[in-house]
């Protein structure tokens, strides 16, 4: 099902980034970083896609933005269902429910949080902070809600796995760097596994993204799914292991 979504400033950016001989020229000031606008996430919960209704096994939430929802491909191709598909080709099955949700920020997620959590998921997989970064938002904002949404997961007895995400050079080094390195240190903190970078491969490289230069293709939303796999995998294991104590 092809979504007509506004389209997110997410990673229209991150491509230039990662191409470092094409931006080195164009950066903008460290102190005056430009604020890119993405739309406000809907004011009530959408309902969330489940990629695999008539799986069995347990139900693992994908919370995010547009990467999340497939902007530009079918849900079926978005990378929680791609996740869903290779987990079960490992004998590995899992209900994913997808509620990736375009301009989708880390204080969004966390309104959506308890009415997620009430779909009783086993693991919430949190792919959020984007979004914040490209607005210039202040970065302990940003930390103190997904500190929250891995907080109420982990009080509701949910396992979460974090993604780590990145911004361009162009907000300065202090910005950027302090960016990066929030999603390692929440992670230690809250202890939960960490996806060190969710585009690792994919942001800029131009056959692995749409037209737009934003949005993984779908070859790009597999290699997207690859870089979780591993990642969610062991934490499926430790479920299975402490349900059977």
């Amino acid at each position: 099902m092809q979504r007509k979504i506004e389209t997110l400033a997410l990673f229209l950016l991150i491509p230039l980034a990662l191409s470092l001989g094409a931006v080195a020229c164009k950066q903008a000031p460290a102190a005056a970083p430009v604020k890119a606008t993405a739309p406000a996430p809907p004011s009530s919960p959408p309902s969330p896609a489940v990629a695999n209704s008539q799986a069995s096994g347990p139900v693992v939430i994908f919370l995010g933005d547009s990467l999340t929802a497939g902007l530009g491909l079918g849900e079926e191709q978005a990378y929680p269902a791609r996740v869903a598909a290779k987990l079960a080709a490992q004998g590995k099955t899992v209900k994913v429910i997808n509620a990736g949700v375009s301009g989708d920020t880390s204080a969004g997620g966390l309104a959506r949080i308890d009415w997620l959590l009430r779909q009783h998921p086993d693991v919430l997989v949190v792919g959020l902070g984007g979004n914040d970064g490209l607005r210039g938002l202040p970065l302990t904002d940003t930390e103190k809600n997904l500190r929250d949404i891995i907080r109420r997961g982990q009080a509701a007895g949910v396992r979460v796995l974090l993604l780590g995400m990145q911004i361009p050079p162009n907000y300065g080094p202090d910005y950027v760097n302090g960016f990066k390195a929030m999603y390692p240190r929440l992670a230690k903190e809250m202890n939960v596994p960490l996806v060190p970078f969710l585009l690792e491969g994919v942001g800029g490289v131009a056959d692995l993204n749409q037209n737009d230069g934003i949005h993984p293709t779908a070859q790009g939303q597999e290699m997207v799914a690859d870089n979780v796999v591993p990642y969610l995998t062991k934490l499926l294991a430790k479920e299975t292991a402490t349900a059977k104590k």
